[in-house]
Parts: structure tokens; C-alpha cells; sequence
């Protein structure tokens, strides 16, 4: 409540109800007078912070140590002590992903080796490679060209220099055939019979690989590089994604108890997903620690809280769910493998509009 003076008039401000007390009965707004001096504004937004950083906290107890305690809580209507979990989770996947992309995940997602200088183990790969072409044609001048510069052992050559001499990139790998250009792809694909031509999607993608090869052809690394941290930022939407999906498993595994509507397993589903976040974002911490100490006991805390989510996941099922060990269990496997498949399948859409994104 705040200490802003209450209108003398009943008629709610934002309605036009008639209200019986300091709040609206039929919109919940508090009937106080509208303006505000900047002292109960600031009083006002101290408030929500400290009231939302305490239940934030109080949830979090219960989240981390009482699994299936707040899905549960919630699902019986006792909600007002807690933090409301839709906004829990926007909070939690935020911090996460800012932690992710900021601190945890490499600055170089893929190494690009265009800048460094080929090893004596790659120049024998070259030149094995030059000495092949050769025997297959023996006046082909830029391989010749090749073996001159790799025997030449005061040349320092870097990855660079050996991009005209590298084979065709494939950024998206389609049966492991390999194609010269568009043109040799779509007379090949014209020879053979209907039945046995690529479909649409596997066409389209040996289509971008064509752009993709000609925007990067001076530097295949960089174009590898963008692809993945496309993809890498698109986890966000992916996961969003999933989440409903995941909630659609649990309506299918309790399809019997009529108690549980499908948005009593969302929010089951909404609470696992912040525990997630956070077990993720700790074990990749302690990842990080262990480069930066060399102390591989970090390593086996993060494996060991890694596999602790599984047991989490299933003590919330028990606790929320209220079914014996045996059933408990099974419906833990399904749903884990229904939750592979399902982000499985949203990981190849995810690539494929990402593809097309570069």
C-alpha cells in the first residue's frame, strides 16, 4: 500500500467504478490522488525494488532446495508470497544469456586460422595434396605454383596464403557430395531420374552454400565463425520455443490425472527451465574457474552438478506429481526423451533459418 492521501471521491480513476475501499474492487487499482510528489516516487520505486529482490530470493530458496515445492505451491494458489514465475524466468534466462554471451562463452567461437602460420605437419598435408594434382594433371600451373612455395622452406606461409588451394568449403555438410559450383549442381541433379533429385529444403541449402562459399571465399574460416554465432544467439528463441513443447510431454504423460490442466505443467515446466538456467550458468562457471586455475576439482564439481539436474528434475515430478517411484521414473525417461527429440528437431529448424540468415 502506498502513502499517497486517498481520494475523497469513489469513482475509480481507471474504470469508473464505485469503489467500496482504498482499492478498486473490479480493476485493482488503489483510488489515490494522481498527482504524486517526487518523494512518493522515490519511495515508490524503492519499494519494488526491495519487494521484488525479497521474493525474488525467498523464491530462489525454494527453487534450489525444494524441488517441485513452487510449481506446486502455485498450481494450489498460494501465490502472492512468491515471485510470479513468468517474470522469474524472463529475469533468469536475461541474466543468463547476458552472462553467457558476455563472460562465459569464448570471444572466438570458432578459431579462425587464416592468421596463422601453417605448421610443418599441414605443409606435408599441401604438398602430398599438390604432388596428387599433379600426377592427375601435370600443367596445372597453379599447383605447380603450390609446390614451389611449400618446398620452399624460407617462405613462411600462413592459412592465408593456401586459400586458392583448398578444397570447395561446405558450410552445411548434404550427404558429403561435394559440387564445383551452382551450375555443375543443377546438371547433375537434371541427369538423374525425378525420384532420386534432392527435394526442396536439401536444394535450397546446397543453394546457400554456393553464397555463402562466394561471399567467403577469401576467408571460409570468417564465414564458419558467422554461421555459428548466428546460430549461438538464436538459443534464446529456441528454448522459448521448446518450452511449451515440453509442457505438451507432461500433459501427454499425465493424461490421466484430470486434475492438471496444461497450464498447471507450464508452470512446472517455467520453474524446471529456471533451475536449468541457473545449474547451467554455475556449471559453466566453475568451467571457466578451472581454465583459470588449472585446479581440475572444478571440472568434477561441474560434471557432478551437471548430472545433479536429472535428479532434480525427477524429484520435482515425484513431489508435484505425487505418483509412486516406479511410475515417477518411467514418465522421467520419457519425458527426457521426448525433450531430445523435440530439441533435436527445433536445433535443424533453428540451422536452417539461420542458414539463410548469413
Amino acid at each position: 500500500m502506498s502513502h499517497i492521501p486517498q481520494r475523497t471521491e469513489k469513482d475509480c480513476l481507471n474504470c469508473g467504478t464505485i469503489v467500496q475501499g482504498r482499492y478498486c474492487q473490479v480493476c485493482g487499482q488503489e483510488n489515490v490522488v494522481p498527482h504524486e510528489t517526487f518523494w512518493h516516487m522515490v519511495k515508490h520505486f524503492l519499494y519494488d525494488i526491495t519487494h521484488f529482490d525479497s521474493k525474488f530470493f525467498d523464491s530462489m530458496k525454494y527453487l534450489l532446495f525444494r524441488p517441485g515445492f513452487l510449481p506446486a505451491e502455485y498450481v494450489k494458489g498460494r501465490r502472492v508470497r512468491y515471485l510470479n514465475p513468468i517474470k522469474k524466468y524472463v529475469f533468469t534466462s536475461a541474466v543468463f544469456f547476458i552472462i553467457f554471451f558476455g563472460f562465459l562463452r569464448s570471444t572466438k567461437s570458432v578459431e579462425l586460422e587464416m592468421d596463422k602460420i601453417l605448421t610443418q605437419k599441414e605443409r606435408n598435408e599441401f604438398i602430398e595434396k599438390a604432388t596428387e594434382k599433379l600426377r592427375e594433371d601435370p600443367g596445372d600451373t597453379l599447383w605447380h605454383r603450390a609446390m614451389t612455395l611449400l618446398q620452399d622452406t624460407n617462405t613462411v606461409l600462413k592459412g592465408r596464403d593456401m586459400v586458392p588451394y583448398m578444397e570447395q568449403v561446405i558450410f552445411i555438410d548434404i550427404g558429403g557430395r561435394k559440387y564445383r559450383d551452382r551450375k555443375q549442381y543443377d546438371s547433375l541433379q537434371q541427369l538423374l531420374a525425378p525420384a532420386d533429385r534432392d527435394g526442396w529444403v536439401k536444394r535450397m541449402l546446397q543453394y546457400q552454400n554456393f553464397k555463402m562459399r562466394a561471399k567467403y571465399k577469401d576467408d571460409p574460416m570468417a564465414g564458419g565463425s558467422k554461421l555459428f554465432d548466428t546460430f549461438l544467439h538464436k538459443l534464446p528463441y529456441l528454448l522459448f520455443v521448446s518450452l511449451p513443447l515440453f509442457a505438451l510431454i507432461l500433459k501427454l504423460l499425465y493424461l490421466r490425472r484430470k486434475r492438471f490442466y496444461y497450464a498447471d505443467h507450464g508452470i512446472f515446466s517455467i520453474y524446471h527451465y529456471i533451475f536449468t538456467f541457473l545449474l547451467i550458468l554455475l556449471v559453466l562457471s566453475l568451467n571457466k574457474l578451472s581454465d583459470f586455475t588449472g585446479w581440475g576439482v572444478f571440472e568434477i564439481i561441474s560434471v557432478l552438478l551437471f548430472l545433479s539436474g536429472g535428479v532434480y528434475l525427477y524429484l520435482s515430478m515425484k513431489r508435484f506429481y505425487g505418483q509412486g517411484h516406479g511410475k515417477t521414473l518411467l514418465k522421467f525417461l520419457l519425458l527426457n526423451l521426448g525433450g531430445v527429440i523435440i530439441l533435436t528437431f527445433l536445433f535443424f529448424v533453428f540451422l536452417f533459418v539461420t542458414v539463410f540468415q548469413i
